[in-house]
């Protein structure tokens, strides 16, 4: 029997050692890349979610894409829309009827506002269907994310957003002049449409 040099097992322990090391550094990686899913998904709501494709009105060009998610007390907006004046303010506002069989977006009725409260910005008593402005860049195209608050989404409750129809105006909101906001013609209209699961 030969005698292992106490240099060879010290060497080998390392080795060991290391090697367990790596597999609890894997398990420990996994276990961060789990978790910052987990923050992800918490992050991004497990609530319902819809969606409102935007066509042009009679006339116009605006079209687009609004999501609606719902995360904790508030939903989640994110709008991509195209068409637009370039460098123009537009109104937007979810309206009562989900319906743009009018061809001008009149079909949708006023502002969607269960609540009876007045026109106004986020920030002050308003509509539950009023929104931020959208602002066009050089190209006509306008991108915005927001949160709502004061509505749900796909609860069946008075300020459920599903099924309400989503117009975008031809001007600025003014946030002042009642019940419309002043903003002119409708030319974009949609209808929130809750997401399949």
């Amino acid at each position: 029997m030969t005698k292992t040099p106490a240099r060879t097992l010290l060497v080998l322990s390392a080795a060991v050692l290391a090697l367990s090391g790596c597999s609890s550094m894997k398990d420990g990686f996994g276990a961060m890349k789990e978790g910052m899913g987990e923050m992800k998904h918490r992050m991004m709501g497990d609530g319902p979610s819809a969606t409102a494709k935007l066509d042009a009105t009679k006339g116009n060009t605006a079209n687009g894409t609004v999501t609606f998610k719902q995360h904790g007390k508030h939903v989640m907006v994110h709008a991509r829309v195209s068409g637009l004046k370039p460098f123009g303010e537009h109104g937007f506002h979810v309206h009562e009827k989900g319906d743009c069989s009018s061809g001008d977006g009149m079909s949708t009725g006023g502002h969607f506002n269960p609540t009876a409260k007045p026109h106004g910005p986020q920030d002050a008593d308003h509509h539950a269907g009023d929104m931020p402005s959208l602002k066009a860049d050089a190209s006509g195209s306008a991108e915005a994310r927001f949160h709502l608050e004061g509505v749900t989404l796909g609860d069946g409750g008075p300020t459920d957003l599903s099924g309400k129809g989503l117009i975008v105006h031809v001007g600025p909101d003014d946030y002042k002049t009642q019940p419309t906001g002043n903003s002119g013609a409708r030319i974009a209209c949609g209808v929130i449409e809750p997401t399949k699961r």
